[in-house]
């Protein structure tokens, strides 16, 4: 029996278009080597993992009744998310990805229509009751849900992203609630166990913090003092790492809470997202959890552990 996860956060419609490298040069006409949609956003996207991996997930999220709504309801009710959990809007983000051959992305999200929405907070504390974690990703609307999560006592994950600032105003309503704070380092201003050494100071509420670092592979800071490195892994090679963070954050949450393992579900989350950025569209590369624990056993990770507070 897997988990209970409630997880707020967008659902869309997402593009996936070939270009040849960036920047991308002009041209009035250009034919792409592929082009592919799926659903997207990363509500959808880490629920669709977790919920594959074999966790209840409850997925809050806003979808509009246009055409681009009705896609993602299709692909919602094939991944089994589909639930009360999804309310009406007035229109449905849209997601166009550009992929460059060595898997490099570039997204372009358009968030304005569902963020202009309040999501229904009764709605979300219907979803809370019994959840063992919220992923409350850091999409406008779901802002206003965080202290609900809070007073159901409801443990918080959250993903910032390509954050740059551990003061950066936007998010420090995530970042004052989260037991679990991950964020990708592409933007960081110093090395990532620096990074989490800071973010662990300056948020003592937090457990843990992790940053993923495509090819460098991950780090995770626990409030013990630890610091765990994770090498990366890539059995299918680079072909898109669109959703890379998302998918490290998904299966690292659905292995810790499974196992109470901080060091080998970073092993396990590292394995899986390695395997699904070999993939064209990997927004539709899912595992279960006996697959995962089978690729991790061909695919091992390197993991040291050390010390982020200099006490060891």
């Amino acid at each position: 029996m897997g988990s209970r996860i409630v997880v707020a956060g967008v659902a869309s419609l997402a593009v996936h278009l070939a270009v040849d490298g960036f920047p991308v040069g002009y041209a009035p006409v250009s034919a792409p080597a592929w082009i592919d949609a799926g659903l997207g956003g990363a509500g959808a996207q880490i629920a669709a993992v977790l919920r594959h991996l074999g966790d209840d997930v409850d997925l809050c999220s806003i979808v509009g009744s246009d055409v681009p709504g009705e896609l993602v309801r299709t692909h919602l009710r094939a991944a089994g998310l589909d639930g009360s959990g999804v309310i009406e809007g007035p229109g449905s983000s849209q997601t166009v990805v550009l992929v460059a051959p060595d898997g490099a992305r570039m997204v372009y999200p358009y968030l304005s229509v569902v963020n202009a929405v309040g999501y229904p907070e009764d709605r979300f504390v219907r979803a809370l009751a019994g959840a063992d974690l919220a992923v409350l990703t850091n999409v406008e609307f779901v802002r206003e849900l965080l202290p609900a999560a809070v007073r159901e006592g409801v443990p918080v994950a959250v993903d910032v992203n390509v954050i740059a600032d551990v003061h950066e105003a936007y998010h420090q309503p995530w970042l004052e609630v989260a037991d679990i704070i991950f964020c990708s380092g592409e933007r960081l201003p110093c090395p990532a166990p620096e990074w989490v050494a800071e973010v662990l100071t300056r948020y003592p509420g937090a457990t843990m913090a992790a940053v993923g670092c495509g090819a460098r592979g991950s780090v995770l800071g626990l409030r013990d003092g630890r610091l765990v490195t994770a090498a990366a892994v890539a059995p299918l090679g680079v072909r898109n790492t669109s959703g890379a963070g998302d998918s490290l954050f998904a299966a690292f949450l659905h292995s810790w809470l499974a196992t109470g393992n901080p060091v080998e579900a970073l092993g396990d989350a590292v394995v899986f997202a390695g395997w699904r950025v070999g993939h064209r569209r990997p927004t539709s590369a899912l595992l279960s959890g006996s697959e995962l624990a089978r690729l991790r056993l061909r695919h091992p990770v390197r993991v040291s552990v050390g010390w982020w507070d200099q006490g060891g």
